[in-house]
């Protein structure tokens, strides 16, 4: 018995130093995972470190501006519709009261992750927020939000602010990209909006705080963790999901991971690589090289669509159609036989006959055609969807998706076929829609469209007074300075 017992416990011995070694090098393997950064993220976390105190380009900063100002329109006329007067009434009684951090159209103030969460709701009330086709995402409207909110709270000037807000463009697109952006989008289920935009967010917000090359390699850590959106935001018919998801809870949780990072929250120096890192976990076919691919040459907000029309991106194409269309003909609605808009299949599916004006393209062609122009009002005149002339003219359009232009996304292409009583067909072509990159709005017409959108809640005065501000941020001391333009009884 006596040698069985020594012979098992010589067993048992060497047993546990085998798991013990196994386990040490496991950890050690772990360990060395977590210790050792990529390149990639140790370049990311450069860039981003020292991204506030880099001028910008001078077409940069100017292009950077009309997105500001852009985005500003949005929050503001934003509080006129259902999420934003949905978030506004949250600010109210159900969230956090006080603070340094403005709440835009109203006299509220908050702490800055319930004021991003809350302007950002009104940045993405409706489709006046500007888009990036290349990483299928709307970065203005919960980037903007959170950078504000945090330049309050660090009370920094125009300069840090505007290169923040181009971080955070640069960034958060970036990610939808590495993932092949248009592919996930339509196969994963998940949101490449909230994706692009919790890490835009976080990139501004962590800019605005200063924070050095290892903790922005922590904050995208935080990030990373807050990542979340579904693509079932598509079912909602009343904006309200998709402006949370949109913008609400990325500018809300960009904020929040730059805030624990700031007050000492440490983290994993590579959210990207090693062990159930973010790629394996969201997207494993991802290229994680594209994550600093021409950073410092190609900023994603000079790829970035300021939206001519309030509606939806998919709209945009066709109405320009026939805008050019009614520059060089004088078309009547009654001596129109019919309308033929064609879309890329994943454009068309979006905008067919929707319950929101300004995401519906059959409602909007007609408002197009009886008003020669489509303005902030009568993109949100849901009464109007019911009016017989309305309703008359919608029966004559047809909307028909693509091969051939489902083939060129993500470029938004559309074709409008415009055929008069008498068998006469007016036909445009837009390949490249205005406010894109390769067809861009100018200072005057972006500015139109924000005075458009502002005073009608501002006034005249505040809203002249705004967009000056805004237009010449590299000018303005402290960011605080703005509440008194930018709030109403």
């Amino acid at each position: 018995m006596a040698a069985y017992s020594n012979f098992s416990t010589g067993r048992r011995k060497l047993l546990a130093r085998a798991l013990i070694a196994l386990a040490g090098a496991a950890i050690g393997k772990g360990s060395r995972a977590a210790d050792a950064p990529s390149s990639v993220m140790l370049q990311l976390g450069a860039y981003l470190a020292e991204a506030g105190s880099r001028p910008l380009p001078d077409d940069v900063l100017e292009k950077s501006k009309h997105h500001i100002v852009d985005t500003f329109a949005a929050m503001i006329s934003g509080s006129l519709l259902p999420p934003g007067s949905a978030a506004l009434q949250y600010a109210r009684t159900g969230g956090e009261r006080g603070g340094v951090a403005t709440i835009i159209a109203s006299t509220l103030t908050a702490g800055p992750v319930e004021a991003a969460f809350v302007n950002a709701m009104l940045a993405q009330s409706d489709e006046t927020d500007d888009s990036n086709e290349f990483s299928q995402s709307h970065p203005g409207c919960a980037i903007v939000p959170a950078a504000f909110a945090m330049a309050e709270k660090f009370g920094v000037d125009g300069n840090r602010f505007v290169r923040a807000v181009t971080l955070g463009y640069d960034v958060g697109p970036r990610v939808t990209i590495s993932f092949r952006a248009l592919d996930f989008r339509n196969n994963s289920h998940k949101s490449t909006h909230a994706i692009a935009e919790v890490f835009g967010s976080a990139a501004a917000a962590g800019c605005i705080a200063g924070l050095d090359a290892h903790k922005m390699q922590w904050l995208l850590d935080y990030t990373a963790q807050q990542s979340a959106g579904i693509g079932a935001w598509t079912r909602d018919t009343q904006h309200m999901e998709k402006a949370f998801v949109f913008a609400g809870m990325p500018a809300k949780n960009g904020v929040m991971a730059a805030l624990l990072v700031d007050s000492g929250f440490t983290g994993l120096d590579d959210i990207f690589s090693g062990t159930d890192n973010y790629f394996l976990a969201y997207a494993p076919n991802a290229n994680p090289d594209e994550l600093i691919k021409d950073l410092g040459k190609r900023y994603e907000i000079a790829r970035t669509n300021i939206k001519k029309w309030s509606v939806g991106s998919p709209i945009q194409a066709p109405l320009d159609a026939m805008d050019n269309i009614f520059k060089k003909y004088e078309v009547a609605p009654e001596n129109v036989r019919s309308i033929v808009v064609r879309l890329a299949h994943t454009e068309a599916r979006i905008v067919d006959n929707r319950e929101i004006p300004d995401i519906c393209l059959q409602h909007m062609v007609s408002v197009m055609l009886l008003d020669k122009t489509v303005s902030f009002k009568a993109a949100h005149d849901k009464a109007r969807m019911g009016d017989p002339e309305i309703l008359r003219v919608r029966a004559k359009v047809e909307l028909v998706s693509s091969d051939e232009l489902e083939a060129l996304e993500p470029a938004r292409h559309g074709i409008v076929e415009i055929t008069l009583n008498d068998g006469t067909m007016l036909t445009d072509h837009v390949a490249h829609v205005r406010g894109t990159a390769d067809n861009p709005m100018d200072r005057g017409e972006v500015v139109r469209k924000a005075t458009d959108l502002m005073e009608p809640v501002l006034g005249k005065a505040n809203s002249t007074e705004l967009i000056d501000k805004l237009m010449t941020l590299e000018k303005l001391n402290n960011l605080r300075g703005l509440r008194r333009f930018l709030q109403r009884a």
